[in-house]
């Protein structure tokens, strides 16, 4: 029995025709969920129809009589509100094609799952669940408060702003990207196309997210396509729709990404790396404000507006004949490039403040404190996978480091290099010898001798005792060795 007042217990049915199966997926979810089994179709329509209210469905795709997606079809058209899952060992694409478009499956899991990751896609889909329902109530307010929920409507909508507005892209005054948001706020406000130029990890989709909720167009949706992640034969279907027939697994119409952005905005990350083919594709649509989805012999207008990135120069992909010179125009009608983070030395603590809170608030654990010279040790290494590396090395430091504080020696030894040599290069004239090329033989080695000694004691924290244990010093030794290249200006550690 349900206690008064507090929320029922999710319910999951598991459908499948081998009992170790059924019991391996108990063990897993019975803990969080209350957990039915049926060993077949007609059992599982037994336990649907009867006063059980069935949240998720986990259903096995090779089952006597029935196949999962066919019977999983079946449950969409009468038990819509439950939430359809497949769990199959076979990787037969047209299974998979035909679950997502027949049966409306919430995920496909293939054998041999793991517990987590089963234990995570229920979880998921009770979160669906939930969100269905609040949709469900949302629709009924909209009838009987059209008015109250249009304030509210604007309200979330200048809330959605201010989270995706530029100031999301976290900087410090003067920052070489102030120059690039000005710009980017300034044509947000006209249907103009933006072409948008940096390497990868610079925040290409931040600043597109940023155009979209600075424009006219910020109440409509924003949709992503990752162009290079998508096989040729795809993308033109995910993006411009299909019939059902059109090709082999089509069986239902399916509506491609420029209609469902319609009114909105489409952003095509990675447009350097599609084909020729597609681009005539593409330039049709952007000439003509229309679709023609695969298998249609009627074309459907669209009204986007088209922001695309890249982390190639366009200019010379057109030029070695890789890239049409009249989509490039097309696209390019306002081009903004994004400073990779090398560039961008003095932002470097307000990102990692951003993103330490993201991580921290993940995980989740208290958010620690990065010291004086962990963060010199950021703004010296050149970052080249830029914010995405140093999101990565944030994380990393965090699940290592159990204390209020984050020390040099959490990040990983080519974030310590990179600080040893430049403050050797500032410190004194051998490293600066070194990376020029000039210097004697002398100083040449002792530049070496200095960066190997500085990358130890940052990685020990400042430890002389281990340091010179490790390095096979004596602790005079190596203080003399420090006064010598003079590294001997932090106090150390005993």
């Amino acid at each position: 029995m349900i206690p008064q007042g507090s929320e029922p217990i999710p319910t999951v049915l598991l459908v499948d025709d081998e009992v170790r199966s059924i019991e391996s997926m108990r063990r897993t979810l019975g803990e969080e969920y209350r957990v039915l089994s049926s060993c077949s179709a007609a059992e599982a329509r037994l336990v649907l129809s009867s006063e059980e209210a069935i949240d998720v469905i986990l259903c096995d795709q090779r089952m006597p009589g029935a196949t999962g997606v066919e019977f999983l079809k079946e449950v969409r058209e009468r038990w819509p509100e439950v939430v359809r899952i497949v769990v199959s060992g076979y990787t037969d694409s047209e299974d998979i094609v035909a679950g997502v478009n027949e049966a409306g499956i919430f995920r496909y899991i293939l054998k041999p799952w793991v517990p987590d990751h089963l234990l995570q896609i229920v979880r998921s889909a009770i979160e669906a669940r939930a969100s269905r329902r609040g949709l469900d109530r949302l629709d009924l307010e909209m009838r009987s408060g059209a008015k109250v929920l249009r304030s509210r409507f604007a309200a979330k909508l200048d809330t959605v702003r201010e989270v995706f507005g530029f100031e999301r892209l976290a900087r410090t005054p003067g920052s070489p990207l102030d120059a690039v948001c000005d710009v980017a706020a300034r044509v947000a406000r006209y249907d103009l196309a933006v072409l948008v130029l940096g390497e990868s990890g610079t925040g290409k989709e931040l600043l597109a997210r940023g155009i979209h909720y600075a424009s006219p167009r910020a109440a409509a949706p924003f949709v992503v396509e990752n162009c290079a992640a998508v096989p040729e034969t795809l993308l033109e279907s995910e993006l411009f729709g299909h019939k059902r027939g059109a090709f082999t697994g089509a069986h239902e119409d399916h509506v491609g990404l420029f209609q469902r952005a319609h009114g909105g905005t489409v952003f095509l990350d990675e447009i350097g790396d599609t084909t020729p083919a597609f681009q005539v594709k593409l330039l049709r649509v952007l000439q003509e404000g229309e679709v023609r989805p695969v298998g249609s012999p009627r074309p459907v207008p669209v009204d986007v507006r088209v922001v695309a990135a890249t982390h190639r120069r366009l200019d010379a992909e057109v030029a070695a004949g890789r890239f049409r010179e009249d989509l490039y125009y097309r696209l390019a009608g306002v081009t903004l490039t994004m400073p990779p983070l090398r560039e961008r030395i003095g932002d470097i603590p307000a990102i990692a403040g951003h993103l330490m809170s993201q991580i921290c608030a993940k995980l989740p654990r208290p958010e620690p404190r990065i010291d004086d010279e962990t963060m010199q040790c950021l703004m010296a290494y050149p970052w080249p996978g830029n914010i995405r590396e140093l999101h990565n090395e944030l994380a990393r430091a965090v699940a290592l480091s159990d204390g209020a504080c984050l020390h040099a020696a959490d990040f990983s030894p080519k974030v310590l290099q990179g600080q040893a040599g430049v403050t050797l290069a500032k410190d004194g004239g051998a490293m600066a010898a070194l990376r020029l090329g000039g210097g004697t033989l002398a100083e040449r080695l002792e530049a070496v001798e200095a960066t190997i000694l500085r990358e130890t004691l940052l990685r020990l924290n400042w430890n002389r005792t281990r340091a010179a244990a490790e390095l096979g010093l004596s602790r005079f030794g190596l203080s003399n060795k420090l006064k010598r290249l003079g590294l001997d200006g932090r106090k150390a550690k005993t």
